[in-house]
């Protein structure tokens, strides 16, 4: 005999796998379009999902940066401009990290264009060796990130993630 709370339990499980949502529930921000103008990347949440996967894989968790969020978003809005998938487009990385007025001791960056999700950009980098190298490099514990809408370029979306350790000097 299955108790009321078993119950309870059982109901909510089997309502989760009709594929249905009830009301008030929504869609893990990850999967939210970044391709329309009104569209805000959920940095909180990319960093959860970043963090995942490199604890998955035996690293530390990463934290958004204000100043390494401010560098994804001049380099997304960079590429986006030029409609171009470009790491050098607003500048060679080191010096763009340096000038971020983040003192960093060790920075890897991310670019890519066309995915119109979180899910997707994280996707992408997973499955090409040096994204995912650069996903799960040692020593970073920071994170900027931006993806920036361009409705009249051939991709639509110019995602740049900057991971990075910082100069404890």
């Amino acid at each position: 005999m299955i108790g009321r709370a078993g119950l309870c339990v059982a109901v909510v499980l089997l309502a989760g796998c009709s594929g249905e949502r009830g009301p008030g529930t929504e869609q893990p921000s990850f999967y939210n379009s970044m391709a329309n103008a009104n569209a805000k990347l959920d940095a909180a949440g990319a960093a959860s999902m970043i963090s995942g996967y490199r604890q998955n894989n035996g690293l530390g968790a990463v934290t958004i940066d204000p100043e390494l969020m401010k560098a994804a978003e001049a380099q997304s809005r960079a590429m986006a401009s030029r409609n171009k998938l470009d790491h050098d487009v607003a500048g060679p990385f080191t010096k763009r990290l340096q000038a971020s007025g983040f003192a960093a001791a060790k920075g890897v960056e991310n670019i890519s264009a066309g995915y119109h999700t979180m899910a997707e950009a994280f996707s992408g980098w997973r499955d090409s060796p040096s994204h995912r190298a650069n996903m799960l490099a040692s020593g970073v514990t920071k994170m900027g990130i931006a993806a920036v809408y361009a409705p009249n370029s051939k991709y639509k979306v110019f995602w740049t993630m900057i991971l990075a350790a910082p100069d404890h000097r």
